[in-house]
């Protein structure tokens, strides 16, 4: 499990390392966490690299106190915004999962976000093609600020409120 929370460029999008002051790829100064807009690169699917035309914002106070907004970041639907509410919420391929990732690459029933108390909690649901959070394939993992979360295509980060 990785409880790493990263710091994710506004003017190209680049993730760094919490303690980083300046953007490893571009050098522009970092914003502090609970005050940032973030600029989520989308892939162009036809070069392959980030484009600036095709960035999504989400600022901070977007997500509720209490609440999980998973943005996607890669795959299909890149920019879509879904609000994790309640105290689980089930990803997958069919219509009667709370959130609805329509693509061959995703289990019928593939994961489940889940309310701990105070913490977020990921789990896979037995998928194929598995879980990862922030490159690391899990069962189950703790849900943090800027986690990398992937379900088949989809690549989506995690933003708490």
């Amino acid at each position: 499990m990785n409880q790493r929370q990263y710091v994710y460029c506004n003017a190209c999008g680049h993730r760094n390392p919490p303690s980083a002051t300046f953007c490893s790829a571009c050098g522009a100064v970092l914003d502090k966490p609970s005050t940032r807009t973030v600029v989520l690169p989308k892939t162009d699917p036809l070069l392959d690299a980030v484009g600036d035309d095709d960035n999504a914002v989400v600022d901070s106070g977007e997500v509720r106190p209490g609440e999980v907004m998973l943005v996607v970041r890669q795959g299909p639907e890149i920019g879509t915004r879904y609000s994790v509410v309640g105290e689980q919420t089930t990803l997958g391929r069919v219509p009667d999962c709370d959130i609805q990732l329509d693509d061959f690459t995703v289990s019928r029933q593939h994961a489940v976000v889940v309310r701990q108390g105070s913490a977020w909690l990921i789990r896979d649901l037995g998928s194929l093609n598995g879980t990862y959070v922030n490159g690391e394939r899990v069962e189950e993992a703790a849900l943090t600020q800027g986690d990398d979360v992937q379900i088949g295509r989809f690549r989506l980060v995690v933003f708490i409120g």
